[in-house]
């Protein structure tokens, strides 16, 4: 026989024998060691809360390093009113869930107003945003499946990254962790 011949052969059996292996690697969830974890209300996971922007203060209850970057939930509390431009999402799902006040949150053609106990899905791909509405304190819980990199684009914001960026880079910025700008935000824009 062959060497070329041989090899293919040799290559075949193997992907017979290994194959069954793989598609079951495939299937299995990741499995997280250790036990599980408590974050305290206005608590950080890392006892490192972060303020990307004026007003807000983001504080982690799953980062995207305990779930193999399967999910990031973060609880924003908000002083200002106020939130983001529309934007889409390339690859994750967002959910809003309010805790306390009053949130405009649009998803697609419909806005939606959101208070305490109030939940609401946003698909990937489909253009969203929220804004915090009213006098006082706002919180909710924001989510994101998978994390993707919105935590690390939080901490770069919140690090001053972004400052002195011009339009045409906080553009690109914002692609390079997931996301576009699509519009206008709802009301007004926090800086």
């Amino acid at each position: 026989m062959k060497r070329a011949a041989f090899l293919k052969m040799l290559a075949s059996a193997a992907a017979v024998i290994t194959g069954p292996l793989v598609s079951l690697a495939r299937h299995l969830p990741f499995q997280r060691g250790g036990t599980g974890f408590f974050v305290g209300s206005g608590k950080d996971r890392h006892s490192k809360p972060i303020s990307p922007f004026d007003g807000d203060t983001f504080f982690t209850k799953l980062s995207g390093g305990d779930t193999d970057n399967s999910m990031y939930i973060f609880e924003s509390t908000r002083i200002k009113e106020g939130g983001p431009y529309l934007h889409t999402h390339f690859d994750q799902d967002e959910f809003w869930y309010v805790l306390q006040g009053e949130f405009l949150i649009k998803v697609g053609d419909k806005t939606y107003n959101a208070k305490p106990g109030d939940f609401v899905f946003g698909p990937r791909k489909v253009p969203h945003t929220f804004a915090k509405i009213g006098e006082g304190e706002g919180r909710v819980m924001i989510g994101f499946q998978p994390a993707g990199k919105m935590e690390e684009m939080f901490k770069k914001i919140a690090a001053g990254v972004a400052k002195n960026m011009t339009d045409k880079e906080r553009d690109q910025f914002r692609i390079e962790h997931g996301f576009e700008h699509v519009g206008p935000p709802l009301t007004i824009l926090k800086q």
